[in-house]
């Protein structure tokens, strides 16, 4: 589904990704891990070209996809939901999730599908209230809901628990592994919380100062050469 090969990126004279490899496949959810500052979120920005790269390339559905711009990779099928969720925090959370959509032909479009609804009930009941009078995770649903009107192949979630209370971070979580059991899309998540990435991964690839260190199954995340790269 998404295999990146050998990504160089620098912002000016500093080399920010280094040689990046990684691949996930449909139906899995792979973890990016890491400490804060060691490119993850650069890496997720060129993945949806929100950032240019040096060199190296990236593949999606079999595609070339490199030079491609955000809202073209959008319609090849790839959502982002980014770190801080960025909702519209003016519009209400309807016209937030119709927004979602804006990559979709006519009438297509301008129908909000109720299965976000069944993921996140809380937000039809809060369909006509601004984004920015949610909580931050009311918005961390809205963004993830908004993604998923998209109908990926490819959803990318960075810091998805960041800055959320216990009780919606199970309902996150419990998102997550329905749209990975349901087989259907490939999984990103770049992720602080060690056990919420654990709980849901696949496998994993660890970053540090911009290199790939460390990879392996779900199973291996335990390990001290994967824990070492992560401890403050």
């Amino acid at each position: 589904m998404l295999n990146v090969s050998d990504l160089n990126q620098y912002y000016g004279s500093s080399h920010t990704l280094r040689g990046v490899s990684l691949n996930v496949e449909k139906g899995e959810c792979l973890t990016l891990l890491g400490r804060n500052g060691v490119g993850k979120t650069t890496l997720l920005k060129c993945l949806t070209g929100v950032l240019p790269t040096a060199s190296g390339q990236v593949r999606f559905g079999g595609h070339d996809i490199t030079r491609l711009k955000p809202h073209q990779r959008a319609a090849l099928g790839i959502a982002y939901v980014p770190q801080g969720r960025e909702i519209f925090a003016r519009l209400t959370v309807e016209e937030n999730l119709l927004m979602g959509m804006a990559c979709m032909p006519g009438r297509k479009a301008s129908t909000i599908k109720g299965e976000v609804y069944e993921l996140f009930p809380v937000l039809k009941e809060m369909l006509g209230r601004r984004g920015g009078d949610l909580s931050g995770g009311q918005q961390q649903q809205l963004a993830i809901a908004r993604a998923l009107l998209a109908e990926p192949s490819l959803i990318i979630l960075d810091e998805p628990t960041e800055g959320i209370q216990p009780s919606i971070i199970k309902d996150i979580e419990r998102v997550i592994r329905l749209l990975r059991e349901r087989g259907d899309m490939a999984i990103l998540l770049c992720e602080q919380y060690f056990d919420f990435a654990q709980a849901l991964a696949d496998k994993f690839v660890v970053l540090s100062r911009g290199e790939v260190v460390a990879t392996g199954l779900q199973a291996q995340m335990n390990s001290e050469n994967v824990k070492r790269h992560l401890a403050v």
